[in-house]
Order: C-alpha cells, then structure tokens, then sequence
C-alpha cells in the first residue's frame, strides 16, 4: 500500500514573525562585533569570505520588503511551495553567487548592509507573514508567509556558517530553529517518500521517509534521531553522514536507516 500522503505543514503567522524578529537581532548583534580579520576570513562557502557571506546575509533580509514592493505574480504564475523551494534551491546557485559577489563589492561595510536590510525589513513585518498575498519568485510565485519561512531557514543556516567561520555565538531563535528543521524534515519526507523510516529531531520534529515496508505500532525498527543543529548541517551538506556518526551526534538503527542518498535536502 503507497503511503498515505501527508497533509502540507502551516506555520503559525505570529511564531514566524517571532522567529524572523529574534534571529535578524541575533545575526545584527553579531555581525556589528566582528573584526577586520574576521571578516576576511574563510566563510566555509565556496569562493566566499566572511564579508561576503555578511552581504549575503543582509540580502536574505532585503528580500523580503523587495518583494512585497515588486508588483504580484500574474495569475497565471505556478505556485510555489515550500518542499519544491527546498530541493530546487541549488538551481539558483549560480545567479546568487554572483548577486552576492556584487553587492560584497558594493558594500564596504558588511555591518551597515544589515542594518539597511533590517531598516526596510521593520515597516513590512506585518505584511511579511501574510498568507494571502503572493510574491513574484524565480520559481513563478510564493505566499509571502511562506517565502519569510524560507528566509528563517536561510538565516538559521548562514547564522551557523558565521558562528563557524569567526568563532562568534549566533544563537539561534528558538522559533526560527524549529522553523528551519521543521522545514527541512519535510523537504526531506518529499524527497524521500515512503513510511520505513523514522526521522526524529527532537524537541521539533518527526517525520517518516524512505521507501519500504511501513511501521504502524510500537518501536519503528528504522529510526534515525539527532539534535536539531547537527541534522540542519546534514540537511544543507554543511557535514556528512559517516562524520556524524563518527562523533556520535547522530544514531541510526535499522537496516534502511541510511540515508545520506537522500542528503542534503538543501542545496
């Protein structure tokens, strides 16, 4: 029997803009620390030091008040949601790598091209989390809500590559942590659909993926369960399944609870 489809996840309007508010304060506490050196390190991304990765992270920010200003998709723009957004991200990367080498050039200050993004970012908060209104995106169109839930992942996983990369503590908001995982989890449920495996991140989410013979009762015999930060790494290829392992910041029971076939998620 194919497995039962799962019913789209939504996301409380409120607990976005909670999440987006904590973790843009998070990075722009940050950010206005860093030093010379450390924003001339590497930023672990391709080609990218810290400085550029900063930019990066303002435009993340940008995006949104860009969005909401451009006109609406026409009606007949394909919706977007959000799994299709996850596993075709990497077709994008090319055109946001050169973006971003742009704008590194544009902006000497990596700390005053946050605070610009978060400037226009406050007056459109309200309108950000909408999910009657609908954004043009490269991929036809997105509910505004959704694509801000998609820049908390972003900036959850570019608040790790900064921490990383300086040694600075960006800690992550709660409810932007819980978003991005919570996201990521199902992307990967999408990618990977099927009811023999069981993922767990606990204290946020659990889905079930992978093709097989579906569990219904007591203990799964295929489980896979990590920490929140150490499955956004596996989600994104910021680390790989055997390290994991290896460092005992992730188990896997089960003769089908293998699945770095199925990552990262993210690209």
């Amino acid at each position: 029997m194919p497995p039962a489809k799962r019913k789209p996840r939504t996301y409380d309007p409120a607990l976005v803009r909670a999440g987006l508010i904590g973790q843009v304060e998070a990075v722009r506490n940050a950010v206005h620390g860093l030093t010379p050196d450390q924003l001339a390190r590497p930023s672990g991304l391709p080609g990218w030091d810290v400085h550029h990765l900063v930019v990066h992270i303002a435009g993340q920010i940008e995006a949104v008040p860009r969005l909401l200003a451009e006109p609406p998709p026409r009606a007949t723009a394909p919706e977007t949601d959000l799994n299709t957004w996850a596993v075709s991200n990497a077709g994008l990367a090319d055109r946001i790598d050169e973006a971003t080498r742009k704008h590194a050039e544009a902006h000497r200050s990596a700390a005053q091209a946050v605070d610009d993004a978060v400037e226009e970012l406050e007056p459109v908060l309200e309108q950000a989390v909408r999910p009657d209104v609908l954004l043009p995106h490269a991929f036809g169109a997105m509910r505004a809500l959704d694509f801000t839930v998609t820049r908390l992942v972003e900036l959850v996983v570019h608040s790790d590559d900064l921490a990383r990369a300086t040694g600075v503590r960006v800690p992550p908001a709660r409810q932007a942590l819980a978003t991005a995982v919570r996201l990521l989890a199902d992307a990967l449920a999408a990618k990977a659909p099927g009811g023999s495996v069981e993922v767990r991140i606990p204290p946020f989410a659990v889905v079930q993926c992978v093709e097989g013979p579906r569990h219904t009762r007591g203990t799964p015999p295929n489980v896979v369960e990590t920490d929140p930060l150490t499955w956004i790494r596996l989600a994104t290829g910021r680390t790989g399944w055997d390290e994991e392992l290896d460092a005992a910041h992730l188990t896997a029971s089960g003769e089908r609870a293998d699945l770095r076939d199925h990552l990262p998620v993210l690209g």
